[in-house]
């Protein structure tokens, strides 16, 4: 089952050997301290060669997601619980929406949300937009809260994700938005995120505009560029900052 439905044709890039999905990586370090929002402009120095064999924070980043993640998961059981019983009731078919998703060197994984959409036939994908009528009604509440994202608290877990990260995309979508960004493999240097840089700065909701698919690049490449405990902190800040109020964005 696919949440999202159409076809991308002439590139199954699932079947294809790790390193002929992802070529070298590139990635462009920003000349400022930090990336502009969707309508801003960023500067960027020449393309530099990022080393996709070094994890953005390393172990201890990685400590603090398992620590995190877990903890997260035993306060949270009940929520979760909870929200997985109304989405079978809200509409047919499962609790939990799976697809395959881009993440570290590269490397797909599977990544959990709880389902938003109608059970379809068709198992392509096409990105969800405003006013999908593939979206249920139970469904438009948890994109706005956030809260189809909970489950990825297990992928973080098992160390396919991390609490923060750039958020990851469908593997036909990296193949698109890789052509419209070249600085779009530098992504793949970080752990995917349940959350980013790039959705508190803005840049959240369908990415439907090569200047929407370029604004989420450049903060996703700078995060990667310009990691800290500090950046991580004001990220975790500002999510919780957003969490409480309704996002239109998210559809």
């Amino acid at each position: 089952m696919r949440e999202q439905t159409g076809s991308i044709a002439n590139r199954d890039i699932r079947t294809a050997p790790a390193r002929a999905q992802r070529p070298a990586v590139f990635a462009q370090k920003s000349l400022t301290s930090g990336a502009a929002g969707v309508g801003g402009i960023i500067a960027y120095a020449p393309p530099a060669r990022v080393d996709a064999h070094a994890p953005v924070g390393g172990w201890s980043k990685r400590a603090f997601d398992i620590v995190a993640s877990a903890s997260a998961l035993v306060l949270l059981a009940p929520l979760l619980l909870a929200i997985a019983a109304a989405v079978r009731l809200d509409s047919p078919g499962t609790a939990i929406f799976r697809q395959e998703r881009g993440g570290f060197r590269g490397k797909s994984f599977r990544i959990w949300k709880f389902r938003t959409m109608t059970v379809t036939e068709n198992r392509g994908v096409i990105q969800a937009r405003r006013d999908d009528a593939r979206v249920t009604e139970l469904g438009a509440f948890l994109r706005r809260s956030s809260l189809d994202e909970l489950p990825q608290l297990f992928n973080v877990l098992i160390g396919d994700m991390s609490i923060i990260g750039p958020r990851p995309h469908a593997l036909e979508h990296d193949a698109q938005f890789e052509k419209v960004d070249p600085r779009y493999g530098g992504r793949f240097r970080a752990r995917p995120g349940v959350t980013g840089l790039a959705q508190v700065s803005g840049c959240r909701g369908p990415t439907e505009t090569d200047e929407k698919i370029r604004a989420r690049t450049a903060h996703d490449v700078d995060y990667v560029q310009n990691w800290s405990w500090k950046k991580d902190g004001v990220i975790l800040w500002r999510t919780a900052s957003l969490f409480w109020k309704v996002d239109p964005g998210a559809l």
